[in-house]
């Protein structure tokens, strides 16, 4: 959840001002991933390694500790409170540096309130020895903690991340004693042996200046490097090459993230770091290294670790993708932006012919596995919220074209359940960063269990996407804000795909799946038509704006578009809302039905249409608030007399209906938010990615 980044200039002159302008925004970019605290780290002079190449002598004098700023708050805070800070204590902001490791990150609290203490980087003690950012829960660290303070550590604040550093300075002290040498590499090795949980870490320390570690099992981390003294890289790049692994003198910057937003503005040549992957940045070098967690030792001895030889791949992204262009807030830009993130989703999928009746359907990360999706005992669907709502959304059509039974299973419940997975299943892993911990742990689960895993993901590379037999991405486009919208949408027509695919050897739903393949092409053109009720949802959302709490019924394919339009409005409006099964209507939730709360029912054409008239009928009996969101010229049939609002939205195939009907419900929850006064982007207590349990 947590977001981490790092820059390190080699043989290339910066300014101490530079330096923290590329950490701040370094983590503005990774902010979505928490906003309460923030904190970074730099060096206090400058220190060049060749004037004392003995560094791995303990008698060698260390240079002066680094400086460490920490602040509660978002970015900004971090901000304001550093340059107040560099006043306090007159720090030269023009001195130079031509080497130089700086560190930074952007949290959202796990173990201790949001406060300077609890904030990033954590540290070995009073001088800074040893400085660790971390993404991610250390599970063992109460009794690592306690093992620490039996040797004299003193801990000072709440969280699991400070036993890291001071594990690291015990190492470290403990292997100097008797004068020997020891590399900052062997340090981190040791530390990994004894942390259980997931996380990603960078490490920086005085003994090692202008060196940086990075390692990670489980949280995401990536590596980009910009050398200066080279032209851009068009294809990839061995990390056995010497400009990359030789002392060469080439000047570079060097970038570690948890996400390639922070790193694409700079560079687009990356390194997706693996599990158990230790990354050792040293004299504009790049090693790598691999910790064997079962054998609890690295691949090698630890004097000479073997290294491991990985290639750079370039990031299919632009910058403009995460900027938010001309719009206010990045939600609104990613609601608008769905027209398009659809249409590349879709792109070199379904192609049309030169004869309009000669339509294709091609996913190739699923081609080698579809006799065996089509052989399964039964399809699971693993997400967690707006993934499972939108493989909830797929779910019928799937069930339709392939005729094998679908499940849902939320990825939490599925583990504290350890519900059966068979070999004879095919698995299908939801998840938009493709990092979510749960999804992650139901993944491994599944693979002992031998089923045929699936991965749907926006983010290449990602675990999922590594760790999945086969998949698919979205290509939704960088999705910023943490509420998603235009990643769901594209999750839908993704599974809509996936059941195309699964039902295409099956000539009794030909005329259904060409009736689905037309859907699909025209459905960036709906999305654009009903992308112009933005106005009248703005006007809903006026009329909404005091109350507590709000209904939304839906049924069949509709009923995933309830659970994710209230879910929209609960999470960054902070307004209670509940989506509702409409047939579970007169089992209990009937009994709130009044003249004073709003409820959204969703009756667009469908084989639940006439279903959801009598649904309407029976609330406006009761003198309901209704809210009812119909298919264009459907209003006067759905709504009795003047005693409801309408939403009419344009007519689509039914298992594309989720997607037109959710973007009314989109608009309404952030202008709701806006109009409350709320930060749509950074909804309170949530994170983007969701890497911890």
């Amino acid at each position: 959840m947590c977001g981490i980044f790092a820059y390190l200039n080699y043989n290339v002159h910066r300014d101490r001002r530079f330096i923290l302008q590329v950490l701040f925004n370094g983590l503005r970019r990774l902010e979505y991933r928490g906003y309460d605290s923030a904190g970074i780290s730099v060096d206090s002079s400058p220190f060049y390694s060749q004037f004392n190449s003995d560094l791995n002598n303990a008698h060698s004098v260390p240079p002066p500790s680094p400086l460490v700023f920490r602040q509660a708050g978002n970015i900004d805070s971090l901000v304001k409170s550093v340059h107040s800070e560099v006043e306090t204590i007159n720090l030269n902001l023009e001195e130079q540096f031509s080497v130089h490791a700086g560190i930074a990150h952007t949290r959202w609290a796990t173990h201790g309130e949001p406060a300077p203490r609890n904030s990033h980087p954590q540290t070995s003690g009073p001088e800074n020895e040893f400085l660790v950012v971390h993404n991610g829960i250390v599970t063992n660290y109460e009794v690592l903690k306690e093992t620490l303070v039996r040797h004299g550590f003193v801990f000072e604040s709440d969280t699991d991340t400070e036993v890291i550093p001071k594990l690291a300075k015990f190492i470290f002290d403990n292997a100097t004693e008797g004068g020997q040498a020891v590399t900052f590499s062997q340090v981190v090795l040791e530390v990994m042996r004894h942390l259980e949980g997931a996380y990603a870490l960078i490490f920086k320390s005085r003994h090692y200046p202008n060196e940086l570690i990075a390692c990670k099992r489980g949280s995401p981390l990536i590596l980009g490097v910009k050398d200066l003294a080279e032209p851009a890289c068009n294809g990839s790049a061995a990390f056995n090459d010497d400009k990359f692994l030789s002392k060469n003198g080439h000047p570079k910057e060097l970038f570690l993230s948890s996400d390639a937003n922070a790193v694409v503005e700079h560079t687009k040549k990356a390194l997706v770091i693996e599990d158990g992957e230790v990354v050792h940045i040293k004299d504009g070098a790049v090693s790598i290294l691999k910790f064997d967690k079962e054998k609890g030792k690295s691949c090698g001895s630890l004097s000479r670790p073997a290294s491991v030889q990985r290639a750079l791949s370039i990031l299919e992204m632009e910058v403009e993708q995460i900027n938010k262009g001309n719009y206010e807030h990045y939600m609104q830009k990613e609601i608008h932006e769905q027209p398009e993130s659809l249409t590349t989703t879709m792109r070199g999928r379904l192609i049309r012919r030169t004869s309009s009746k000669d339509k294709t359907l091609l996913l190739g990360g699923l081609k080698d596995h579809l006799k065996t999706i089509r052989r399964s005992r039964r399809i699971v669907f693993v997400g967690c919220g707006t993934s499972y709502n939108a493989a909830l959304a797929a779910r019928p059509i799937l069930e339709e074209l392939s005729g094998v039974p679908v499940t849902m299973e939320i990825a939490s419940d599925l583990l504290d359940r350890q519900g059966p997975i068979y070999r004879e299943d095919t698995a299908v892993f939801v998840s938009q960063s493709g990092e979510t911990a749960d999804t992650l742990h139901a993944l491994e689960y599944a693979l002992e269990n031998g089923a045929l895993c699936t991965g749907i993901t926006n983010t290449v590379g990602s675990a999922i996407a590594r760790n999945t037999h086969c998949g698919i991405h979205i290509n939704a486009g960088a999705e910023i804000g943490v509420a998603s919208t235009k990643a769901y949408t594209s999750q839908i027509v993704v599974m809509v795909m996936m059941a195309l695919a699964i039902g295409g050897d099956s000539i009794s739903h030909q005329r259904r799946r060409e009736a689905i393949i037309d859907g699909l092409f025209d459905l960036p053109n709906k999305v654009r038509e009903v992308l112009k009720l933005d106005q009248e949802m703005k006007d809903l959302a006026e009329l909404l704006i005091a109350e507590q709490s709000l209904l939304v019924f839906g049924r069949g394919y509709n009923y995933a578009t309830a659970l994710e339009g209230a879910l929209k409005v609960k999470e960054v409006a902070l307004m209670h809302s509940e989506g509702l099964l409409a047939g579970e209507m007169k089992h209990g939730p009937l009994a709130l039905v009044d003249e004073n709360l709003p409820i959204v029912v969703i009756a667009t054409r469908d084989a639940c249409f006439s279903k959801q008239q009598s649904v309407i009928q029976q609330l406006h009996a009761r003198k309901g608030r209704l809210i009812v969101m119909c298919s264009k010229g459907d209003a006067q049939s759905v709504c009795p007399g003047d005693s409801c609002r309408v939403i009419e939205v344009p007519h689509v195939e039914d298992c594309l209906q989720p997607v037109i009907n959710i973007i009314p419900l989109q608009l309404l929850a952030y202008h709701l938010t806006v109009l409350r006064g709320y930060n749509c982007d950074q909804p309170r207590n949530l994170a983007k990615s969701v890497t911890t349990e």
